[in-house]
């Protein structure tokens, strides 16, 4: 798959990645990846866990669902108030038909992050890691990774940004997968 040296170590070190496609769980997905914005994978899960407890469904909340409560019984289980706003803009968008997960299926990756970064509190990096996780895009590289940064770093030497994108065009179209090899080396680190 890869004539990269570094990354053949990697696949052969690594099992193989189980991508899938989850486009049904776009919305879930979405506001997941908004409560867990800058904290710790413990502290995420604890919030998404105490956020999902304030709806009495055993399946995710609807994008109504979250409308309908107030921003109190939100903050109840502990997500700011900056991340409420941006919770419910996702809902909106999801009401109001600015996102149809058919029509998502359908567009370019860069569609796809143009159509997602419309809505409040969902950047580039965030449409990029739904692309990967949640789309099965296979060909996706994110420049904004921190984690993809510092794997680049570590085991190519390169520190430059535009270093790292031209590299990055030696594993096209399995950008995503060679991503998904250069997180994993990070790991027990």
């Amino acid at each position: 798959m890869f004539s990269d040296p570094i990354l053949q170590k990697l696949v052969k070190k690594y099992p193989k990645p189980r991508f899938t496609d989850r486009s049904e769980f776009l919305f879930e997905d979405l506001i997941e990846s908004i409560i867990s914005q800058q904290l710790s994978v413990k502290a995420s899960d604890t919030i998404f866990k105490r956020f999902k407890a304030l709806f009495i469904t055993k399946t995710f909340p609807k994008p109504q669902d979250i409308l309908e409560k107030s921003d109190e019984e939100l903050r109840s289980a502990g997500i700011s108030f900056q991340k409420i706003s941006y919770l419910k803009s996702v809902a909106n968008a999801f009401i109001s038909d600015l996102i149809d997960i058919k029509k998502i299926k359908t567009m370019t990756d860069q569609e796809v992050i143009d159509s997602l970064t419309q809505i409040k509190g969902v950047g580039k990096w965030t449409a990029e890691m739904i692309l990967i996780f949640t789309l099965n895009r296979p060909d996706v590289f994110s420049i904004g990774d921190l984690g993809l940064k510092n794997a680049i770093t570590k085991l190519y030497g390169i520190t430059d940004k535009t270093e790292m994108i031209k590299l990055s065009e030696n594993w096209k179209p399995y950008r995503s997968t060679a991503s998904w090899y250069l997180w994993r080396s990070l790991e027990n680190n």
